[in-house]
């Protein structure tokens, strides 16, 4: 592991890019692998999936091997490459523009917020509208997927992200930054590929119907 380690860092120190972008791939693809088999056992438990065989067993799972190169797609043309470059170019403008301490509690607190309503809803919304041309889709139906995904994403999301990037901005070297959060991003690329997957789901209806509520309860005050 050490060995591993070792290798890991002299590729990021010899091309960074090319590690960021390769490594952010692999990782979103085997994200989207777990998020399959999740779909699957949560369909199978609630015999939602059933097989038509004559032993009436559940189906077997069979991982879409096109749907997650798409996802490993996205990993390697987005999350890689933009992510170097926001958290390489956030770094440089808290310190030179805004002139903050570096891991003082504004310096961590200003990256939260920037990364948190800047960065992570563009992150969502470039997510779903690749996933759906990438499927085929077309605009009108896109637009209602990103309707229908993007509040529960953003919801969910947030009470997670800010506590993870807490800790990034504050303990972890700016190189490290993004292989960082992409060992997250194995988990929440998971989330979002199941999210992806769920469509209509009831409890997605639910969720929007109680934001909604509460932003005409705010609006009435």
């Amino acid at each position: 592991m050490f060995r591993l380690w070792k290798w890991y860092q002299n590729c990021l120190a010899s091309h960074p890019v090319k590690t960021q972008v390769i490594s952010s791939g692999l990782i979103w693809g085997l994200g989207d692998v777990a998020a399959q088999t999740i779909t699957h056992s949560t369909a199978n438990k609630h015999n939602q999936i059933q097989t038509q065989t004559h032993q009436g067993e559940d189906e077997e799972l069979k991982i879409n091997w096109r749907r997650v190169t798409k996802t490993s797609l996205f990993g390697f043309g987005f999350v890689g490459p933009v992510g170097h470059l926001w958290y390489e170019g956030l770094d440089r403008y808290i310190k030179s523009r805004l002139l903050l301490k570096q891991n003082s509690f504004r310096f961590v607190a200003t990256k939260v917020a920037i990364d948190g309503f800047l960065f992570g809803p563009l992150d969502l919304l470039v997510f779903f509208t690749y996933m759906g041309f990438a499927a085929g889709k077309s605009v009108p139906q896109i637009k209602e997927d990103v309707k229908r995904d993007f509040l529960p994403a953003f919801a969910l999301e947030g009470g997670i992200w800010p506590i993870v990037q807490v800790v990034n901005f504050r303990f972890v070297p700016v190189r490290y930054q993004l292989l960082y959060v992409n060992f997250f991003c194995l988990l929440d690329s998971s989330f979002l590929s199941w999210l992806e997957q769920q469509e209509d789901a009831p409890w997605k209806q639910w969720l929007k119907s109680c934001l909604s509520f509460s932003k005409q309860k705010g609006d009435g005050v």
